[in-house]
């Protein structure tokens, strides 16, 4: 299988999609990367809207409807979990050697 040119995604990029599987805004996003990491990811807001850029530019996000017009709200494409998927496996599979060769 070739891999996309997008993989490997960033520690922060996949915990943002990984939030995005509902609909959020930045503010949630960023609570719900903290939890989702346990901690290991923190993120300041400057990073997660040219994060947000990014990720509206390669089609892996897209904005929804919100009741709130000062808040932004975005949520996965099918693209973008397409790619979260692949990103899954291609770690399952560097879990899967690594175990294999440390036992």
């Amino acid at each position: 299988m070739i891999r996309d040119k997008n993989l490997p995604l960033t520690e922060t990029v996949y915990y943002i999609l990984l939030a995005l599987t509902e609909p959020a805004h930045g503010y949630v996003i960023l609570q719900k990367v903290e939890e989702l990491s346990e901690g290991q990811v923190r993120m300041a807001a400057g990073t997660l809207y040219g994060a947000i850029e990014n990720l509206l530019k390669l089609k892996f996000i897209q904005p929804v409807a919100s009741e709130d017009s000062r808040r932004k709200v975005y949520v996965i494409t099918d693209l973008g979990l397409d790619i979260l998927h692949q990103d899954l496996a291609r770690m399952q599979q560097m879990v899967a050697v690594t175990r294999s060769i440390l036992q």
